[in-house]
């Protein structure tokens, strides 16, 4: 594909944008600000963008991206339930860690899982439901995103690589679908991952007695 009809894709795309995904651009954006900042309100944001996308993606037969936003859905009550958990002295459970050698094999086991189950299950479904499904692309994106949520329930400062990972994959994947905003919005979430990465390397490298007074704040 050529600068010239790439751009007049983006062009043509664009016009067609419906009000629904800008609308869970907009709240994808600013979940992922709440997250970068270690703000629970992460969580209620995230689930506005997460369950019109699951409806934008089956209507659009993007059955891959929909598993995805179902999955982010249920994480994020997960997560808002582990984020707000706190012990008898009132200081809360989860805080900003590094994973170990362990934790990062459990990382990799389960991204070869899930990425073994979407690759299978969408190259059958290619077939009769889902013409549009790239299965090996959709597959990559769909698992690392697995990935990077239960991570960051869990406050794990490896979320963010598997972000990172997640929205490189995704910029060229909704472009080539058609949705073109959805694509820079990916392109914005990638730059906010860094972001995200820094701003959670810092805050893993404190004191645990300043990391809890950091949370509470936040919080």
């Amino acid at each position: 594909m050529s600068l010239t009809q790439i751009y007049q894709q983006f062009i043509s795309d664009m016009q067609h944008t419906t009000v629904l995904e800008y609308i869970a651009v907009f709240f994808g954006i600013a979940s992922v600000w709440y997250s970068r900042k270690e703000n629970i309100l992460v969580y209620p944001v995230g689930l506005v963008n997460t369950i019109t996308y699951v409806y934008i993606s089956i209507n659009g037969s993007l059955f891959g991206e929909a598993s995805v936003n179902f999955y982010y859905t249920v994480m994020s009550i997960y997560g808002w339930i582990l984020w707000a958990k706190k012990n008898q002295q009132l200081e809360h459970i989860v805080l900003i860690t590094r994973s170990d050698l362990k934790e990062w094999l459990s990382q990799l086991l389960f991204f070869a899982v899930f990425y073994i189950i979407i690759f299978v299950s969408l190259t059958y479904l290619k077939k009769s439901f889902a013409p549009g499904a790239i299965p090996w692309a959709d597959a990559f994106a769909s698992s690392t995103a697995f990935t990077a949520m239960w991570l960051m329930a869990r406050k794990k400062v490896e979320s963010w690589h598997w972000w990172i990972a997640t929205n490189i994959a995704s910029i060229p994947l909704y472009f080539v679908k058609h949705y073109v905003f959805t694509s820079v919005y990916y392109i914005i979430l990638l730059v906010m991952a860094f972001s995200g990465l820094y701003e959670w390397s810092k805050k893993a490298n404190k004191p645990v007695a300043e990391k809890e007074e950091i949370s509470e704040w936040k919080q």
